[in-house]
């Protein structure tokens, strides 16, 4: 499968750095793909599908068929939803995300928990340290002591 992103990234003339973010993906993620370190997940496929909807998702996922579908067969995932549409209502899985499901889930929840939940922090301070006495060492095995005059 790593073969066919390439070659689509490819046939896009596209980068590996600009595929990346044009499907929104990181570049080391896309890197360890290509390097066979991780494997492509289903997740990559639907970024992929998102960006590109007539790639084909059988030629995509196990390399048959033609790479890109064709008007008047379809694909054989828009074909099951048609069929099913006419049934029940159902998500359209084939449709774009909208770039704020694509932040990052701590950034997300960093921002949301500002935004509903205002909360005002309260600092209490320790009362502040006083100097109750310095002490100075010499080399001659002496030492002088110094203490703070009380303020009133």
């Amino acid at each position: 499968m790593k073969d066919r992103i390439k070659h689509i990234m490819e046939e896009q003339h596209m980068s590996q750095q600009v595929f990346a973010d044009f499907i929104g993906l990181s570049p080391a993620t896309l890197s360890s793909i290509f390097n066979g370190r991780t494997r492509p997940t289903l997740n990559i496929v639907e970024a992929i599908k998102n960006k590109i909807p007539t790639i084909s998702t059988d030629w995509l996922l196990m390399g048959v068929g033609d790479m890109y579908i064709s008007p008047s067969t379809g694909d054989s995932t828009s074909s099951d939803t048609s069929q099913q549409s006419s049934m029940e209502p159902m998500l359209d899985f084939d449709q774009p995300v909208s770039n704020l499901s694509r932040t990052p889930i701590s950034q997300g929840v960093h921002n949301t928990l500002l935004e509903n939940n205002p909360q005002i922090l309260k600092i209490v301070d320790k009362e502040p340290r006083k100097v109750t006495e310095i002490r100075v060492y010499y080399d001659d095995q002496t030492y002088e002591t110094f203490v703070p005059m009380k303020s009133k």
